[in-house]
């Protein structure tokens, strides 16, 4: 896809095209760009949420997945305490379990028993 034709989806996705802001999220995800993910899920695309949180996963972009649960997704979340239990991210971990997050206690708790 041309830059101009990216850019008229853009305009399009902006004015509430929805085919256009799918396009955008499914061209964004095989790309792996979280910019442009993150642009389309910040003005409300919930598609684009689920994938830029599928692909920040899958890129261990924990600062993403933390932006993204301390705003309220709890799919976010349940990643980023799957992400840092396998980094033995204690610090997040209890970070996340200090504002009452139970599933990131009980991994912490599970860590530092072993």
């Amino acid at each position: 896809m041309t830059e101009p034709d990216l850019s008229a989806l853009r305009e399009r996705a902006a004015h509430g095209d929805v085919d256009a802001t799918d396009e955008l999220t499914e061209l964004a995800t095989e790309r792996g760009d979280l910019n442009e993910l993150r642009r389309l899920a910040d003005a409300g695309s919930s598609t684009a949420t689920d994938e830029l949180i599928q692909l920040a996963a899958e890129q261990a972009d924990i600062d993403e997945l933390r932006r993204l649960s301390d705003s309220g997704n709890a799919t976010a979340t349940d990643q980023l305490i799957e992400l840092a239990t396998e980094q033995d991210n204690l610090d997040e971990l209890r970070r996340l379990a200090d504002r009452g997050n139970i599933t990131a206690a009980e991994q912490l708790e599970e860590l530092t028993a072993e």
